[in-house]
């Protein structure tokens, strides 16, 4: 049997549970059953060597039962075997039902009323995983390499009693690592997708050893003080993911606990070369779902910020209620982001820094005033003292505060022409299938404070 009959089989498998499922509910109710399912490997490694190697195989029901003005919520995991799952669930959603009784109303449940349908199928082979992690260790030889790679494929599945009927598929790998060196000095890769190709990890490492050989030079010690800076994609995405923090949703906006408030009220603009998306089309990864849990159809592109302005907010099922506005995403949180690249390729990146500070990853970031839009972190490993267009010395960690106003305002120079892909890591409850795809940033001053 192929593994496309297999996928099809199991899809089949779970619209005829949540139809029998269907079939059990009252005429004044409405259930939606939602399929999480993974099949994943796991790899970690350390000092270039496999420490534990695993695999997991995962499927989990979720059932939200609504009636009137109140819902419930509960989840099993799946066997495999539909007649027992079938029990489960179904003992499960008579618990829901009794639940239902002893609820408060909620003024702010909704779901589409709208019986759509669509199927999601993987274009790309699922990453050979031995393949991909001796290729890991071959391009590593000789360095202390700490790591994990995670790779398979994520399955979800929505139904309803109202005749949704969403299927999909996403095949992915994602892998996270660091080399360390003498005297407490490390240095921080990433790299995931969807196909595998050793040449992007093998290019990073070759740079890693040349960082590592940079690390060893004595540390420069900077004064607080604005500093010209060159910022990686990796520390452009630890600003990105702040902003992503009740930046972006409809409820933050219009209750104005939004760090962009400033924005949105016309007092502050950002640079008109600033772009974020949030695109589940064909322009991002594919990964997530173009559906959400309530069923509705999320557009393929949403511009969160539009050349330096505030753009369309995400607005989930609850917010779009509340608010009365149209459903767009599954929740306020941005999962696919991009941001427009500019003009200024990697090879010119020390050129144009001249001389200043070369970032390769920030840590600890958190918000020191959200009213102007000020991060405060820390640049700790991967950051290097830049003269006339050479890096001369690694920098002694430091903590910066800055408003990205300014960053991404009158004090951004330049965008990278090239952009970064980079998939979470998370794995609580799961993989997820989060990503951003980021250029780096050219900048005329970040504020260094002790």
């Amino acid at each position: 049997m192929s593994a496309q009959q297999i996928e099809e089989d199991a899809r089949d498998s779970f619209y005829t549970l949540a139809r029998r499922l269907n079939a059990e509910t009252r005429t004044d109710e409405t259930l939606f059953c939602e399929l999480n399912a993974e099949h994943s490997d796991f790899v970690r490694l350390n000092q270039n060597r496999i420490r534990q190697a695993g695999q997991v195989q995962h499927a989990r029901l979720n059932l939200t039962l609504i009636e009137d003005r109140r819902q419930a919520e509960a989840q099993c995991d799946l066997s495999g075997d539909l007649a027992r799952d079938f029990e489960q669930a179904r003992a499960l959603l008579r618990q829901l039902r009794l639940r239902l009784r002893h609820l408060p109303e909620d003024p702010y449940i909704q779901f589409s009323t709208e019986a759509t349908r669509s199927d999601h199928w993987p274009t790309v082979p699922l990453v050979a995983t031995g393949a991909a992690v001796t290729d890991i260790m071959t391009a590593a030889q000789g360095l202390d390499l700490v790591g994990i790679w995670a790779s398979g494929e994520l399955t979800t599945g929505l139904a309803s009693s109202v005749g949704h009927c969403h299927w999909h598929v996403s095949r992915s790998f994602h892998f996270d690592w660091s080399c360390h060196g003498g005297a407490d000095c490390a240095v921080k890769g990433s790299h995931g997708g969807v196909a595998w190709d050793v040449t992007p990890v093998r290019e990073r490492l070759e740079a890693m050893r040349a960082e590592l050989d940079i690390m060893t030079r004595p540390l420069k010690r900077l004064t607080p003080g604005r500093y010209r800076a060159w910022l990686a994609p990796m520390a452009v995405a630890e600003l990105i993911e702040m902003l992503a923090w009740d930046g972006f949703d409809l409820k933050s906006q219009r209750t104005r606990q939004t760090p962009l408030l400033r924005l949105l009220d016309g007092e502050e603009r950002l640079d008109s070369r600033v772009v974020l998306r949030e695109s589940h089309g064909a322009e991002g990864t594919g990964l997530l779902p173009a559906f959400t849990s309530e069923g509705f159809l999320r557009p393929d592109t949403l511009t969160l910020i539009d050349q330096g302005q505030a753009g369309t907010p995400l607005v989930d099922a609850r917010a779009g209620k509340e608010f009365n506005q149209p459903v767009n995403a599954a929740s306020g949180a941005p999962e696919s982001l991009i941001m427009a690249t500019g003009d200024l390729a990697a090879d010119q990146v020390l050129n144009r820094l001249g001389s200043g500070l070369f970032i390769g990853n920030l840590w600890y970031c958190n918000w020191s005033d959200p009213n102007y839009c000020r991060i405060t972190g820390m640049t700790r490993f991967g950051t290097y003292w830049v003269e006339n267009g050479m890096i001369v010395a690694p920098v002694a960690p430091m903590r910066f505060d800055d408003s990205l106003y300014g960053l991404l305002g009158e004090r951004l120079l330049a965008l990278g022409a090239d952009a970064s892909l980079m998939l979470s890591a998370q794995t609580y409850g799961g993989r997820s299938l989060e990503s951003a795809c980021l250029p780096g940033l050219l900048v005329d001053g970040l504020q260094l404070t002790l």
